[in-house]
């Protein structure tokens, strides 16, 4: 199984709602046991629960947050991940700066449109905005998930 990892900052929004609905897609195209999403955060509130609006927006989709635990990004979850995809840009130089062995798997999820875009961080916003978040998250991982496939199947198979 091929791992992708979703990186935001504090992984109580943007992360976990992304690496939901990646494997939610995954799930409907039947590839499961092919590709899994996790996530973590540069700056975790390490162990804290999604927050209230991304939980209720997920739940709008069919898909249950309620577990999810932050979580800190280490080299190990790096190391096993197949394909990293981070929220903005300034996570792309924290995590080369931080790990340059791993840049290769490093992306901006924006990419997946051939655009260069930061994803905005609804963290302590209004529902609205969690919903304006996860729309975009959605339309890139449903328009993006093949070039996520092909990134990930393009890495060697890793143990953990």
């Amino acid at each position: 199984m091929r791992r992708v990892l979703f990186v935001c900052t504090g992984n109580v929004c943007r992360s976990p709602m992304a690496a939901a609905l990646f494997n939610a897609h995954a799930q409907r195209v039947g590839e499961e046991t092919l590709l899994f999403a996790e996530s973590a955060g540069t700056w975790a509130l390490e162990s804290q629960a999604a927050s209230g609006h991304a939980v209720t927006v997920m739940a709008q989709r069919g898909i249950n947050l309620a577990a999810h635990r932050a979580r800190t990004i280490t080299p190990q979850l790096l190391a096993a991940a197949a394909v990293v995809l981070v929220m903005t840009r300034n996570h792309v130089e924290a995590l080369a700066s931080e790990f340059p062995a791993q840049r290769h798997k490093i992306h901006l999820l924006s990419e997946l449109k051939s655009r260069s875009f930061d994803i905005a961080d609804p963290f302590g916003g209004a529902r609205e905005e969690y919903e304006v978040c996860a729309r975009q998250l959605e339309d890139l991982i449903e328009s993006g998930y093949e070039k996520i496939k092909a990134w990930a199947l393009s890495e060697p198979l890793t143990r953990s």
